[in-house]
C-alpha cells in the first residue's frame, strides 16, 4: 500500500476528502503523516481524529527558507512517502525541496491554470467578469502553480456572486477531483515525464485530462 504525506496550513477540507477516500478504499493507499507550518491549523485535528501522525514545523526558528525546507524534508523522509500532497500549504517551496520530490508531489490550485496563479483567484475571476472559473490539480515544479496540469474542474460564475459563493462552488469540485488524482498516482497510472503529465501512458494536454 502506497504511503502519502500531506502538507497543510489551514482548515484541511481537501485533506479530509483524501482521508475519507483512503478509508473508503477509493485510494489504495494511506496517509502516513500530516505536517503543518501553522500550529492552529484545524487540519491537524482532522489528522489526529483519523489516527494519523500530525506534526507542526514553524518557520520562525529557521534562518532561511532552505534551512526550514531541509528540516521538513528530513521529517517527511522518515515516513518514506511514495507521494507528497500539498493541501492548502501556504508556503513557497525552495528549489531543493521541489527537486527532492519531483514527479511525486501534487498540488491543487483554485483556478483554471494557467489563469490566475497565486492568491485571490476567486476575486480576480469576479473582477474580470469571468463566466467560468474552477480548480486544477497539477504536479509541483519550481514555477509557482506552473507544473503540468493533470485534471481540472469548471464551475459557473454568476453576476451576483460573492467570493464566498465562488469559493464554495470550487471547493465542492476540489473534494471530488483531488482524491481521484491521488488514486491515479498510487495505482501507478499517473506520472510526470518530459515536462508533462501522463495518464495510462498517454501524454495529457495542457489543460489536463478531459473528465467526462
Amino acid at each position: 500500500m502506497k504511503r502519502i504525506v500531506v502538507l497543510v496550513s489551514g482548515n484541511g477540507s481537501n485533506l479530509q476528502a483524501i482521508l475519507d477516500a483512503c478509508q473508503q478504499g477509493r485510494i489504495d493507499g494511506s496517509i502516513a503523516a500530516v505536517f503543518s507550518n501553522k500550529p492552529g491549523a484545524f487540519a491537524l485535528e482532522r489528522a489526529r481524529a483519523a489516527d494519523v501522525d500530525a506534526h507542526v514545523l514553524e518557520a520562525a526558528p529557521f534562518a532561511s527558507r532552505c534551512a526550514f525546507d531541509r528540516q521538513l524534508m528530513q521529517e517527511i523522509d522518515a515516513y518514506a512517502p511514495d507521494l507528497v500532497v500539498l493541501a492548502g500549504y501556504m508556503r513557497i517551496l525552495s528549489a531543493e525541496f521541489v527537486d527532492r520530490y519531483a514527479g511525486r508531489m501534487l498540488n491543487i490550485h483554485p483556478s483554471l491554470l494557467p489563469k490566475y496563479p497565486g492568491l485571490h483567484t476567486h476575486r480576480q475571476a469576479i473582477k474580470n467578469g469571468d463566466e467560468e472559473h474552477g480548480t486544477s490539480v497539477h504536479f509541483v515544479t519550481e514555477q509557482l502553480d506552473g507544473g503540468p496540469v493533470i485534471l481540472q474542474a469548471k464551475v459557473p460564475v454568476f453576476s451576483d456572486d460573492t467570493e464566498e459563493d465562488v469559493a464554495a462552488r470550487v471547493q465542492h469540485q476540489e473534494h471530488a477531483i483531488y482524491p481521484l488524482v491521488v488514486s491515479w498516482f498510487v495505482a501507478g497510472r499517473l506520472a510526470m515525464r518530459d515536462g508533462a503529465a501522463w495518464l495510462d501512458d498517454r501524454r495529457l494536454p495542457a489543460a489536463g485530462h478531459a473528465l467526462d
